[in-house]
């Protein structure tokens, strides 16, 4: 997984929207204008989110893990959102349920053995609430990428 690409240009602090499309859309439109994923990325992660939820009601913060299917994306990478105010996610084995979402780990993988080996990764995240609550207030791009970077243990391509 050392060749994923990570840095401040994909993280989004304080990102305003009202529902989790207009979040994907952010966030993809962001990934998309970086040439890191196909023109099809925004269509198809949010139509895989609509069949398959992936918020969770994470200790501390809610998260959202949105991904698709890795003909959509042209470089791997995970974006990262921190948002303005919580937008109500599907969780993830119970999509009649929701749940506020603050943080978003938007996945865009290569290879779909990456992708497992990166949420094995974020499960260990998520159970940390000091980190998650660190990640959802800090305003600072570095010191985020600095503590994911270190988190998920992989090497950076990108801004250093």
């Amino acid at each position: 997984m050392s060749d994923i690409y990570f840095d401040e240009s994909i993280i989004l602090v304080d990102l305003e929207a009202k529902t989790k499309e207009e979040v994907l859309t952010a966030m993809g439109e962001n990934l998309e204008k970086q040439g890191l994923v196909k023109e099809s990325f925004i269509p198809a992660i949010i139509a895989r989110e609509a069949e398959f939820a992936t918020g969770l009601p994470t200790a501390g913060v809610s998260v959202a893990i949105p991904h698709t299917d890795v003909e959509h994306v042209n470089k791997k990478t995970i974006s990262f959102a921190v948002l303005k105010d919580p937008v109500d996610f599907g969780v993830m084995g119970d999509p009649d349920e929701t749940t506020p979402v603050k943080v978003i780990f938007m996945l865009a993988m290569d290879k779909a053995d990456d992708q497992l080996s990166l949420l094995q990764r974020l499960m260990q995240i998520f159970q940390d609430e000091a980190a998650l609550r660190y990640l959802a207030e800090e305003k600072d791009a570095s010191a985020i990428k600095n503590l994911l970077a270190e988190k998920l243990d992989f090497a950076l391509e990108g801004g250093e």
